[in-house]
């Protein structure tokens, strides 16, 4: 199944808003939260492990580089919202997998 990721189009790419569950048996895109996209990541939430983790599984699922992505708000929250420069939106389909 196919989802379209919501976001908000900015100059240099895109901004999605991501609700992290760290410490989850496996990576992958839960489903959405109304407009926020739900992840699950194996990482605890320490030291940033969690954080790195999200932009290394965020850069594979959407074909960009790592370095590409930041998290603009939400370092040391769940609740995440990411730029992902030089992203286009048509890039902002992806399979779910296992639909929590």
């Amino acid at each position: 199944m196919k989802i379209e990721i919501p976001f908000e189009k900015t100059a240099a790419g895109v901004r999605i808003k991501v609700k992290v569950q760290p410490r989850s048996s496996g990576r992958k895109i839960a489903g959405l939260a109304g407009d926020t996209l739900k992840v699950k990541l194996t990482s605890p939430p320490v030291e940033g492990k969690a954080n790195e983790e999200l932009i290394e599984f965020m850069g594979e699922t959407l074909g960009v580089r790592k370095s590409a992505i930041r998290i603009a708000r939400g370092g040391s929250s769940k609740l995440k919202l990411i730029e992902i420069s030089g992203l286009e939106p048509d890039a902002l389909r992806v399979e779910i997998q296992n639909l929590a």
